[in-house]
Order: structure tokens, then C-alpha cells, then sequence
């Protein structure tokens, strides 16, 4: 039996023929998630929290893992960070301008992905593919590059008049595998967005040097397999607060998941919470 603990930051993803899952603790300790498929996990989450910013002792944390003073000061918890289309790094309020230096502005893909239907979404160049892991994936298609983070923002802003930009959690984790062909989708809804999209782009001064760039008709669809050993029967969600020790089997991981033939537990969700693992 081997036991670890430390507190819960986000999973690593890596591509792989299947996705390769590593659990961090403290930012420090990664645990490779693969062998244990098929193991008895016992977890514990202790109630102790501390921030994942400024490390201290909190008893709730807010917008996954901050306490309540970095919730308020930084600009990763600002609004904008949820609705990209209201940066105001250029009006130059933004909280942290070398943090907005470093995130905002830089370039932007704006993509459809397949999660539980497709999607719109956007993500720093940088983030690519692991973006798409992170949300359970199963398919994904860059459509634009853009130089800033407002400006993907306007354009998915346009872009959800016609396609969906939320992703039912139960849906995804119940898909294995999808052929849905999200170039096709692609090629049949562009002519109803284009009008629209040029008049962003026509009108909108944040695009007045700096067109997009398509990139669609270039770029092959990425498709994502996760690991998992047997099937998701009912799926009911774990809550620590409520159940913090619950034993399990360990059947897969997707996206930020765990899924264990108990329920399942969306890792992010507890980002800063002291968790103990032994297994066996």
C-alpha cells in the first residue's frame, strides 16, 4: 500500500494514443494516474484549504482555489477572465498588467470542440492541445488565430448567435468516442456567420490592424482518446465537502475528472484542498 498526500492542483494532461494523466500536489509532486487504472483509491480530504496563491489557511476558497482577498485583487479572478470580450487590458485598468502582458496578450485560437455537442471556444496558442484535454474533448478545430485575448473574445461572442459555447458535464463523461465530422459542420455553418463576422471585423477598431487569420481550412480536426476500463453507470458527483473519505476503483480519468466506479469528482473544482490518497 502507498499512500500521498498534498494539496490538489489541476491535473497534467498529455496526448498520447490515450491521454497520459498525472495528479500535482502542491505543485510539486506528480503522481502518473495510467497504472493505477483498476486500483482501490482511498481518499481523504482533510477540510484544510489554503490558497493557491498566497498559500494561507482559508476555510472557502472562490473561483477554484483562491482565497477571498486574491479572489478580489487579481486580474486571473476578474470577469473578464470568464468573458473574454470585456478585457479592458488596452483601457489600462487592468489588475496586473505584466500577469495581462503574459495571458492576454498574446496570441488566441478560436476553435470549435466536440464535448458533449460542438462547441465554440477560444484558448492562448500556447495552450494547445492541452485546452482541449482539459475540457474532455473528443474532437477539436482551430478556426482563427488573433494576437490578443479581446480579440477572440469578440469573435466567439459573434460566434454563439449560432453555435453553443457550454459543455454538459454528464453528457461528456458518458461519451468514449465520437466520429461527428466537425469540418463538415464547419463548411455548412460559415456562410450563416460569415456576414457577421466581417462586420465585426468591418466595424470593431480593436481589428483595425489586426484581421484575423483564418486558419480552418488548414488545419486537420485533433482527436483525443481518454483512458478509461469499463463503463460509467449512473453518474452521480462526489462532493468532498459532503463525503470527504469515499473508497474506489479507479476506472478512468477525462478531462478534469476522476472517475471511479463510485461517482465521479471533477478534480478542479477542489483545487487547494488537502487530499489523501492510499492505494492498494
Amino acid at each position: 500500500m502507498q499512500t500521498i498526500q498534498g494539496h490538489v492542483r489541476k491535473m497534467h494532461i498529455e496526448p498520447g494514443t490515450e491521454a497520459i494523466y498525472s495528479l500535482v500536489l502542491d505543485n510539486q509532486t506528480h503522481i502518473p494516474l495510467n497504472p493505477l487504472l483498476g486500483h482501490q483509491l482511498e481518499c481523504t480530504f482533510s477540510g484544510k484549504i489554503s490558497c493557491v496563491y498566497c498559500k494561507r489557511s482559508i476555510k472557502k476558497s472562490f473561483n477554484q482555489g483562491y482565497c477571498f482577498v486574491c479572489f478580489k485583487k487579481l486580474a486571473r479572478c476578474d470577469q473578464c477572465i470568464i468573458k473574454p470580450e470585456q478585457c479592458h487590458y488596452h483601457l489600462g485598468t487592468c489588475r496586473e498588467p505584466e500577469w495581462g502582458d503574459a495571458v492576454c496578450m498574446q496570441k488566441h485560437i478560436v476553435y470549435l470542440a466536440y464535448t458533449s455537442g460542438v462547441k465554440v471556444g477560444i484558448t492562448r496558442k500556447k495552450n494547445t492541445p492541452t485546452r482541449w484535454l482539459d475540457q474532455g474533448a473528443n474532437l477539436a478545430l482551430p478556426l482563427y488565430e488573433v494576437n490578443t485575448r479581446l480579440q477572440s473574445g469578440l469573435l466567439e461572442q459573434t460566434l454563439k448567435q449560432y453555435i453553443a459555447d457550454k459543455t454538459h458535464w454528464r453528457t461528456m463523461l458518458s461519451q468514449d468516442e465520437h466520429t461527428f465530422d466537425l469540418k463538415a459542420f464547419w463548411d455548412s455553418t460559415y456562410p450563416s456567420v460569415a456576414k457577421c463576422l466581417q462586420t465585426l471585423i468591418d466595424d470593431n477598431p480593436h481589428f483595425q490592424h489586426a484581421t484575423p487569420k483564418p486558419i480552418a481550412q488548414h488545419s486537420s480536426v485533433l482527436n483525443f482518446h481518454y483512458p478509461r476500463i469499463a463503463p460509467l453507470g449512473k453518474i452521480q458527483s462526489i462532493n468532498v465537502d459532503k463525503t470527504p473519505h469515499f473508497p474506489g476503483t479507479l476506472i478512468g480519468m477525462k478531462g478534469q475528472y476522476l472517475l471511479f466506479d463510485c461517482g465521479v469528482i471533477n478534480l478542479r473544482k477542489y483545487t487547494g484542498y488537502h487530499i489523501s490518497i492510499t492505494v492498494s
